[in-house]
């Protein structure tokens, strides 16, 4: 998931400070760790939910879904290519 950190980190949607929650990767402006939504999206009721406890995050958390939802895309394209030939 370095893929996912470094788009993150370009896009200005999350950062990494050992003096800020012991370098976990959080949340540009916020001590909310980018393991919360992964675990909130674990619930049936995920991302909405996450966006009611955090009004604010609703952008940034969408952007991380897409990021990763693109690169699957591409893998999954990249895999069947391979395979077709």
């Amino acid at each position: 998931m370095r893929w996912l950190r470094r788009f993150a980190i370009d896009r200005s949607i999350m950062h990494t400070d050992p003096d800020i929650m012991s370098g976990v990767p959080v949340f540009i402006g916020t001590r909310v760790p980018l393991q919360t939504l992964f675990d909130y999206l674990e619930d049936e009721d995920g991302l909405s939910e996450f966006s009611e406890d955090f009004p604010h995050l609703k952008i940034p958390a969408i952007q991380v879904l897409e990021s990763i939802a693109r690169v699957m895309l591409y893998r999954g394209e990249v895999l069947n290519a391979r395979f077709a030939g």
